[in-house]
């Protein structure tokens, strides 16, 4: 509501309540037994006087102010005795001519009954009226401490919120905005939000009439001509003055860089892995071809071919290329995990994508599970890569059941992943690269260990009657250096 409004009602509100007031002082209960004594007195009073005059003008009428005294406080049987007691003693004491005594009784007792309903009905819609007003002033309060409540919200909010109004231009924007838009410019109210956010002009000058409530990614520009990504939340909504648009800005510009850089890391990581299972396998190559080369160099004359020769200068030159392998290396990026953060994380990206493959999902986690030395992203990877490979053997499974369990054991974190799936054929190949088994690259699980043994850790393949198990031990964080 605007503010104008809530002020004009404020005073709509006290002037009825001032009126409103006068009667309730009047017919407060507080005052019932001393208005029903000033109006017992008032009756008695007239009676007399109306008895001592015995003229023909009576003073019947002024029974009127007695009623109108205490309808506020009776109830309709007795408005309508105090009634017939007024019109009696009136007649009783008016002295007047007695052959129109029924009429005029009846016309009297009307007049005093129809009054005190009269008083009766405007005290009750008076209180109607002062709960309705009370209502409506809690009301008020309640909105403007609401008001205030998201005024504080929306300035102390660390995303940075706008609203635009149909032209385009911003009517309002929090701190937060200010720092990210303009910081140390000029306030933005009253600014075109297309030097800022573009995006947000185009759909508020192409969809007016439509509601909006979705999000998106697009390019920022601050006033000094900084550009940057920003995510934006956004609304339309509609008041009085026309259509307006909310959103909520946040700067993705140095979580995109820190993700990118993290994800090149664990690229480069991983192609480092790949490339020492390739020297493996051509160290392995090399070794043959040695041997042979040694045995031909035994036959008489073979030494001084060249071709020869040449072949031995080639498998030098490979032995130096294969001669580099992977060792366990400390990362700039390797600390102390919470792996219980990281498995809830892990099953958020999981559960959802098993239930849909039809496959039962069962979490035995320990709540306290230590820290552990580990690479948090490289963590995540093993164990995705352990959830795809039980997800492929459980396919044509008739029971589909993925247990995923971790407690302390032995200075060590295990976890365990155990499916119902086809089992393993071969299980002393499981870590070797290229197989020709595999359903995908057969690098999945020598990537794997490998990523582990950066960080001390193990995965073992532990055989089960059904499916197949395999366990990630990671070392509990801080035991690292008296293990190694």
């Amino acid at each position: 509501m605007p503010a104008a409004s809530m002020i004009h009602l404020d005073h709509i509100l006290k002037i009825w309540h001032s009126f409103m007031l006068d009667i309730a002082v009047i017919y407060s209960q507080p005052n019932r037994k001393k208005n029903l004594v000033i109006a017992a007195l008032l009756i008695v009073g007239i009676a007399i006087v109306d008895w001592r005059i015995k003229a023909y003008i009576s003073l019947g009428f002024l029974y009127l102010f007695p009623i109108m005294l205490v309808a506020g406080f009776l109830s309709r049987w007795q408005i309508v005795g105090v009634s017939l007691l007024c019109s009696g003693l009136q007649e009783i004491f008016s002295g007047l001519p007695a052959s129109a005594a029924l009429p005029r009784l009846a016309m009297v007792a009307l007049g005093y009954v129809g009054t005190g309903f009269f008083i009766s009905e405007l005290v009750a819609k008076r209180r109607l009226e002062a709960k309705h007003v009370e209502d409506l002033e809690q009301q008020i309060d309640f909105r403007r401490d609401v008001e205030e409540q998201l005024e504080a919200l929306i300035e102390s909010s660390p995303a940075a919120i706008v609203t635009i109004d149909s032209e385009g231009r911003i009517e309002r924007a929090n701190q937060a905005a200010q720092k990210l838009l303009s910081l140390g410019g000029p306030p933005l109210r009253g600014e075109p939000i297309s030097t800022c956010l573009p995006a947000l002009q185009t759909i508020v000058q192409t969809y007016p009439s439509k509601v909006f409530r979705t999000t998106l990614q697009c390019q920022g520009r601050r006033r000094n001509g900084e550009a940057f990504l920003a995510a934006v939340w956004f609304s339309t909504y509609s008041t009085i003055a026309g259509p307006r648009l909310a959103a909520i800005i946040v700067d993705l510009s140095e979580e995109v860089r820190d993700r990118e850089q993290l994800s090149l890391d664990h690229l480069l990581k991983n192609a480092r892995i790949v490339m020492g299972a390739v020297s493996h396998e051509i160290r392995n190559l090399c070794g043959a071809i040695s041997v042979v080369h040694k045995n031909l160099s035994r036959i008489p004359n073979l030494e001084k071919n060249r071709d020869f020769q040449a072949l031995g200068t080639l498998v030098d030159g490979l032995e130096k290329i294969a001669a580099w392998e992977l060792k366990p290396t400390t990362e700039r990026n390797l600390g102390v995990v919470e792996v219980g953060s990281v498995l809830d994380e892990l099953r958020l990206l999981i559960e959802s994508s098993l239930l849909e493959s039809g496959i039962d999902l069962r979490w035995q986690v320990d709540d306290r599970l230590p820290l552990v030395s580990a690479d948090r992203y490289g963590l995540m990877q093993v164990f995705l890569n352990l959830v795809k490979n039980s997800e492929r053997a459980m396919e044509c499974s008739k029971q589909r059941r993925l247990t995923i369990s971790a407690a302390a054991e032995n200075q060590c974190v295990v976890i365990r992943f155990e499916d119902t799936g086809h089992g393993v054929a071969f299980p002393d190949k499981l870590f070797q690269p290229f197989q020709r088994e595999a359903a995908a690259t057969g690098l999945g699980l020598y990537v794997s260990r490998a990523i582990l043994r950066t960080f001390r850790g193990i995965l073992q393949y532990e055989p089960r009657e059904v499916g197949c198990s395999f366990a990630v031990s990671l070392v509990v964080g801080g035991a690292r250096e008296s293990n190694a």
